[in-house]
């Protein structure tokens, strides 16, 4: 059975918790230099963007399409890319 549009986001909502950590400083960081934690977070943002790109490439792909699918359900997926990406500008 495919996976659903849930599901995929499901997958990805680590990745949501350790940017809004690290953000908040909320996340361990001990012993990690300021440029490591800017690649940990750079996989991270990564990670969301390739499961928001999901989309199927034809009508008989069952991929499912987060990339087609509702704002409102990617609403905390999106605003953690865009938290990682202006934490590493910020921390460069």
């Amino acid at each position: 059975m495919a996976q659903t549009v849930t599901e995929c986001l499901a997958a990805g909502t680590d990745s949501v918790n350790l940017i809004d950590g690290v953000k908040a400083g909320s996340w361990n960081v001990e012993g990690m230099t300021q440029a490591e934690i800017n690649e940990m977070v750079q996989r991270n943002v990564d990670h969301l963007e390739v499961i928001l790109a999901y989309a199927p490439v034809d009508s008989d792909d069952d991929t499912p399409d987060v990339k087609g699918a509702a704002d409102s359900k990617k609403t905390t997926h999106v605003a953690a890319v865009a938290t990682g990406k202006k934490y590493i500008t910020d921390n460069s």
